[in-house]
């Protein structure tokens, strides 16, 4: 992808969130978070992952669509809060993370997803820098849904490629086997 076709990408997500944007509910244990719609690609129904060994807990494998290796994480297990239990409503939510100027497909594992919400600029406030139960820099946004507050990710921390290879690098062992079977 060129840098002139990203920029120009950048763009038209910029002048659609002037209006309002719409935002992907997802449930982690029991915690509602979302994702800009724009990040997702699809939602598939959650099968059996082929763990990769030697990987950290948080990258829990991979699936396979329409041929496709497609990596999995386990968001709950990147926030640091354990492992997503596998139920009858998990699935997997295809992001398109920015790796240079190309998008790469990932899967993060989550326990439901709820709903798109539009929610209008003025609904979404700064992500503050303390106070969460994740880390700071993972958050895009809270959004103020009358009054009860959801935390938008910023997927491109969340999935961010150098950080997860950099600890695979680093990361000894582990990973996968919790993640096999449906309940």
């Amino acid at each position: 992808m060129t840098t002139a076709l990203v920029q120009a990408e950048s763009r038209m997500e910029k002048e659609h969130e002037d209006e309002h944007r719409q935002f992907l509910t997802f449930t982690l244990e029991n915690e509602v978070f979302a994702v800009s719609i724009v990040k997702v690609r699809e939602i598939v129904e959650f099968h059996s992952l082929t763990s990769i060994p030697m990987m950290p807990e948080f990258l829990c494998g991979v699936t396979n669509l329409r041929g496709a290796v497609i990596p999995v994480v386990d968001l709950l297990a990147r926030f640091g809060k354990g492992v997503t239990e596998i139920g009858k409503r998990t699935c997997i939510v295809i992001i398109e993370v920015r790796n240079g100027e190309e998008k790469t497909p990932l899967g993060i594992l989550v326990n439901s997803v709820n709903e798109v919400l539009p929610v209008e600029q003025a609904s979404i406030e700064s992500r503050p820098s303390f106070g969460t139960s994740i880390r700071a820099d993972f958050i895009e946004a809270l959004l103020n849904l009358g009054g009860r507050f959801v935390i938008a990710l910023d997927v491109q921390q969340v999935l961010s490629i150098e950080e997860m290879s950099g600890i695979a690098r680093a990361f000894g062992g582990g990973g996968g086997d919790a993640h096999d079977k449906v309940e």
